[in-house]
This record gives C-alpha cells, sequence and structure tokens, in this order.
C-alpha cells in the first residue's frame, strides 16, 4: 500500500471532511475513489471548463463596449438607474 502527501488549504480540508463525514467515508477512502474513477475513464472524472467570462472572445467585446461607450463620452454611472423614492 502506498502513501500519498498533497498539501491542500486547511479550510478545504475540513469541509470537505465534513461532506464525506456526512456521506459516511473518509477524507482517504473518497481520495481512493477518485483515483480509481480517473483509471476507469483514463482522466478526470468530471468536466473541466474554464470561466466563459475569461475567454479572449468575450474580453474583446469587453473593451470593444468600453471603447464604444468612452468615445460617446458616457460613463459607467450613465449607466445605472436609481429611483430616489
Amino acid at each position: 500500500m502506498a502513501n500519498l502527501n498533497i498539501r491542500v488549504d486547511d479550510n478545504l480540508k475540513k469541509q470537505a471532511e465534513t461532506v464525506f463525514s456526512e456521506l459516511g467515508i473518509t477524507l482517504s477512502a473518497a481520495t481512493t475513489m477518485f483515483l480509481k474513477q480517473v483509471v476507469r475513464y483514463n482522466g478526470i472524472p468530471f468536466e473541466l471548463r474554464a470561466d466563459p467570462f475569461y475567454s479572449s472572445e468575450n474580453q474583446m467585446r469587453l473593451h470593444t463596449a468600453i471603447k464604444r461607450m468612452e468615445s460617446s463620452g458616457g460613463t459607467v454611472h450613465d449607466l445605472i438607474e436609481a429611483d430616489d423614492d
């Protein structure tokens, strides 16, 4: 049997242990389950995605919108409407 040493944030570890405890398993058992799924799927057993907000296409749109707003003399505050009722 091999030992696996990993470093994780203390709070993350505590939160995960709480979840696993509610499921009736240990952190060690959950880690073993994850590794078995990695082998079974021959990869990460869940979808990995980047936040689309940071995509180059979206960033280009945002920069274009900023330039358009600045060239028309607008400000961010012009976009906010407030009722003083």
